[in-house]
């Protein structure tokens, strides 16, 4: 599986996902209606969630329930991330009525969430080995073409939505419309963009001032929040392992993601995951957001191992060793140990933080922000291309390149071995 399959099932899913959402309301509405985000027939949503089924159910063939369970927390976590992106897609927008989801805390979303994973579920064991058989019959040359094409498509949509719900609200797109009479392409496409969204989501409207509210830096869970978020629980998690591994094992060592820092990727993404699935059972009750945080904790910690595997051929951790391991990716006591982490997060740390994030001043906030994912992004950049070179390094020891000559002298076997000291190179 490389990454050009990956793609195509992206895009052959979401096909797929948006053809079942449009047959099951023209069942329900007894009429035709897009209910994507994009224009294009593709949800995207349902393409992510079934290639991270594809990467991670092979390892655990056989255990249907275990098989499952992952399936629900995928498809629970994709269709939170989704609705989460559309709403910062359209800040001044409200979207009206969400559909019940799991982490919505409710019976019926409950039944619902477990509805659709049976369904996935069934597509994974049942059409996708044909699709797989059908899709290897397709030329890599005709594959290639096919997939940029469609996201060339799929770019040029979402620009057009996204600058229809950025430019205005109701009153502005009558005005478009109005204008477009005269000739004004922009004009009919952004009321043609509207009109779609409205009966893709029934309720959609422009917010009021009052319900937009005075400007507050990183309000409510945006993509500033969720950078400080991010970056401050990938600090506390490098130290909170450092010292677990100190005092525990007595093994004092670097947990550290990347070349530069004490940050720990993996926590802070797991922050950020564990923040937009679980915020709608703030309210509830702790033993919801503590299973919601078992399964969703033990399958992201399964996938951030599969990734690190699959990308950069190297592991991090293996809990072979430990009693009720899930392929020695995680194992039944950290799944615990996520779900009391979510408890606390989601009840106690993550709304002081919140609170915390939001006083910043507006101007210094927002250069901070982006000055600070500037550099982040550099130095994962500088560590992935120094895992890579360190992965290839033994079969092919001269560099191909000035940069690779660089890195050989700047980041060497040493130097890498010393800050990943528990690092496996897999050979694949």
């Amino acid at each position: 599986m490389n990454w050009l399959d990956l793609a195509l099932y992206l895009q052959i899913y979401s096909f797929l996902g948006w053809c079942t959402e449009v047959l099951y309301y023209a069942v329900i509405r007894r009429k035709f209606c897009n209910r994507g985000f994009l224009t294009t027939p593709f949800l995207l949503s349902y393409g992510a969630a079934f290639d991270l089924m594809i990467l991670t159910l092979p390892a655990l063939a056989g255990r249907y329930v275990v098989q499952f369970l992952f399936t629900t927390a995928i498809v629970s976590v994709t269709e939170s991330v989704a609705d989460h992106m559309n709403r910062q897609l359209g800040p001044k927008v409200n979207w009206g009525g969400e559909r019940p989801r799991l982490l919505g805390g409710s019976l019926r979303g409950l039944i619902s969430s477990a509805a659709v994973a049976a369904v996935f579920y069934m597509v994974y064991l049942v059409v996708h080995p044909l699709l797989l058989g059908v899709t290897t019959l397709i030329p890599p040359l005709a594959e290639k073409i096919i997939v940029w094409v469609l996201f060339a498509l799929m770019a040029a949509d979402f620009i057009g939505v996204l600058y229809t719900l950025r430019t205005g609200g109701a009153p502005a797109y009558e005005r478009r419309e109005a204008h477009s009479s005269e000739g004004r392409i922009a004009g009919k496409l952004t009321a043609s963009l509207w009109r779609r969204l409205q009966r893709a989501y029934p309720g959609i409207r422009e917010m009021t001032p009052e319900e937009q509210g005075s400007y507050t830096f990183a309000k409510g869970v945006c993509l500033d929040k969720l950078v400080w978020v991010f970056l401050t629980s990938a600090l506390l998690g490098d130290v909170i392992e450092t010292f677990w591994c100190g005092l525990v094992n007595g093994q004092w060592m670097s947990r550290s993601s990347v070349l530069y820092g004490p940050f720990s990727f993996v926590w802070g993404l797991g922050a950020v995951v564990l923040t937009i699935s679980l915020q709608r059972l703030a309210q509830r009750d702790s033993f919801f957001v503590f299973a919601a945080g078992f399964f969703i904790g033990g399958t992201y910690e399964y996938m951030c191992s599969v990734f690190t595997e699959l990308v950069f051929g190297t592991v991090f951790w293996d809990y072979s060793h430990m009693p009720l391991n899930i392929g020695g990716r995680t194992n039944v006591l950290f799944c615990f140990f996520w779900g009391v982490l979510a408890v606390f997060w989601i009840k106690g740390i993550y709304p002081r933080m919140s609170r915390l994030i939001e006083g910043f001043p507006a101007l210094a906030g927002k250069v901070m922000t982006w000055v600070v994912v500037f550099i982040m992004v550099c130095n994962g950049l500088l560590t992935c291309a120094a895992m890579l070179r360190y992965n290839t390094r033994a079969a092919r020891p001269q560099p191909a390149n000035a940069f690779e000559e660089f890195i050989d002298r700047q980041y060497g076997d040493t130097f890498m071995e010393h800050r990943w000291p528990n690092m496996i190179v897999t050979g694949q």
